[in-house]
């Protein structure tokens, strides 16, 4: 028997290895799969359908998969386009991972990760179209909070990808106009572990300095931001105020807001607005229904539903941050059908004597990124209601709750999603169930 000769093994890819790639697919995380020799490559700053040359930046021989960067383009797709940032690139800035692609582009790929975590964790094959959202500058300027790290020499920076290693910054490009002209970036920033900046849709700034130790941090001056900038420190028992105010005003769904430094609210400046939109058009909210609005943050939903299923109807918000709890008691005050609720939501439901109902006519949910999970999806299909709105930030924690409720009688009944966070891979979406008839 003659033995053929096998040439020399692979040279197997480790950290800091480099191989030309053809890009396939894009997936879910802000990258695109690639394939040698066998082994699976997530590659960042490449578009599906390129030839790049990639640089291996995580995984070895016993890795199940690779993650690379594109460092050189040799074929590239017609949807590349120069980053309008210098610090988006290979190694630098981790926050945005589409800025190398057109913002058309960047959402019929929105489209594609949403339509294939619907079908692969959820069975179901939907048409997706990523909206836009009023407010930004061709994907630039939208971000009106930003939460910066600071580094060895205190001044203000941003994280690498997957990394604790920092890139300082003059100034974020996706970041709103009012956060630059705080003027944090260009002061240092003793003693300080992170700085939130804000500017909200109603004109307030705000800083909100985490300490890095005990110590109290060194804080710059009155005269060393934006004239009427709030400063604060976080503490364990919340913002300490060290002058203006612990709070700021929000406006959207023709009224104002109030939020705690360091409380949630939408970064995009017409976000808001727009989900608000999209759950009273999806849910159709009628006077006397009892509403639930579940993980209800300061109140925004409670708000826009009680007024719509006015002084005959009840609206019924549960939120598990005290600090929200707080606000949302504050901003709903005056709508008496509304009650704010403290406490987890898998826990109040559990006691239908503290939830005041053992029915429930809509409900709408905004989970945070790891979605609603079984147990609370169980606890809303005993409900009975007869529409759900679903507000998801994570397509993949969004797809296993719906098959949960499939599960429970109720099927998807509308979708939108919305590119409220242009030149990165998240997108928001709202999804309307309803009850089947049999159910």
């Amino acid at each position: 028997m003659t033995t053929q000769p096998t040439g020399p093994a692979p040279a197997q890819l480790t950290k800091g290895s480099e191989v030309e790639l053809t890009v396939g697919p894009v997936a879910h995380g802000g990258h695109c799969v690639a394939r040698h020799e066998g082994r699976v490559l997530f590659v960042r700053h490449a578009i599906p359908g390129e030839r790049v040359l990639a640089r291996v930046t995580d995984g070895g021989e016993g890795s199940r998969f690779l993650r690379a960067d594109a460092v050189r383009v040799i074929e590239a797709s017609p949807d590349r386009v120069e980053q309008p940032c210098p610090y988006a690139k290979p190694g630098r800035c981790g926050g945005c991972d589409w800025q190398h692609v057109a913002l058309p582009a960047q959402r019929r790929l929105k489209a594609d990760v949403v339509r294939e975590q619907l079908r692969r964790l959820a069975g179901l094959d939907v048409p997706v179209e990523v909206e836009a959202v009023p407010g930004d500058s061709d994907g630039l300027g939208w971000r009106t909070r930003v939460r910066f790290a600071v580094d060895g020499e205190a001044r203000l920076a941003l994280r690498k990808h997957r990394s604790h290693e920092l890139v300082q910054i003059d100034r974020c490009r996706i970041a709103s106009p009012g956060v630059d002209e705080v003027g944090a970036t260009a002061r240092t920033w003793r003693g300080a572990a992170e700085v939130e900046v804000v500017a909200s849709g109603a004109g307030d700034r705000a800083v909100l300095v985490a300490p890095a130790g005990r110590a109290r941090p060194r804080l710059p001056g009155p005269g060393d931001l934006a004239e009427g900038t709030s400063v604060a420190v976080e503490t364990p028992e919340g913002a300490e105020r060290v002058r203006g105010r612990t709070w700021l005003r929000e406006r959207a769904a023709g009224r104002e807001w109030r939020v705690g430094a360091g409380g949630f609210w939408q970064v995009h400046p017409g976000a808001a607005d727009t989900l608000v939109g999209a759950v009273m058009q999806g849910l159709r909210p009628q006077p006397g229904e009892t509403v639930l609005d579940l993980y209800a943050g300061v109140g925004l939903f409670a708000g826009a539903l009680a007024e719509r299923v006015g002084p005959d109807g009840q609206v019924i918000a549960v939120e598990g941050d005290r600090r929200a709890v707080a606000d949302a008691r504050r901003n709903l005050h005056e709508l008496p059908q509304a009650r704010i609720l403290d406490g987890a939501v898998d826990r109040v439901l559990a006691v239908p004597a503290r939830l005041g109902a053992d029915r429930a006519d809509v409900v709408v949910l905004d989970p945070p990124r790891v979605g609603a999970r079984a147990k609370v999806v169980g606890q809303i299909a005993a409900l009975a209601p007869r529409a759900v709105a679903y507000v998801a930030c994570d397509p993949a924690a969004l797809a296993r709750d719906l098959a949960l409720f499939a599960e429970r009688g109720y099927v998807l009944e509308s979708l939108r999603a919305f590119d409220m966070f242009p030149m990165t891979q998240h997108v928001e979406c709202v999804a309307v169930l309803g009850r089947q008839a049999s159910s």
